[in-house]
């Protein structure tokens, strides 16, 4: 049986595993912007465009709000936080292997 708490995560982890949505966060994390501004970088239709901020928004890790007549994305980065806590358990492990490889190639001549 699932927990409540592993159900309202498992849509972040979903919507992060994409690169299309890392980036789109990305862009995000520079500030608001409508669909036509996110959908610039790619080779992909506004449509598939949004479609990933469809999954972003289900996740809660976007918001959107009108302006006239379009839409503009914000990110929500306080829902990224549980992600970070979970790849901070790994990050000790990264450390301890970046430094025994410092170590090891300042003793190779």
């Amino acid at each position: 049986m699932r927990s409540a708490t592993t159900e309202q995560e498992t849509p972040i982890y979903a919507a992060i595993a994409h690169p299309v949505r890392r980036r789109l966060l990305d862009l995000l994390a520079e500030g608001d912007r409508p669909v036509k501004a996110l959908a610039a970088p790619f080779a992909m239709s506004r449509p598939a465009v949004s479609q990933h901020l469809k999954v972003l928004l289900d996740a809660g890790l976007v918001a959107e709000r009108r302006s006239g007549r379009q839409r503009l994305y914000h990110l929500r980065a306080e829902r990224l936080q549980e992600a970070h806590r979970w790849l901070g358990r790994y990050e000790r492990f990264w450390r301890d292997h970046l430094e025994r490889l410092g170590r090891y190639l300042e003793e190779e001549p």
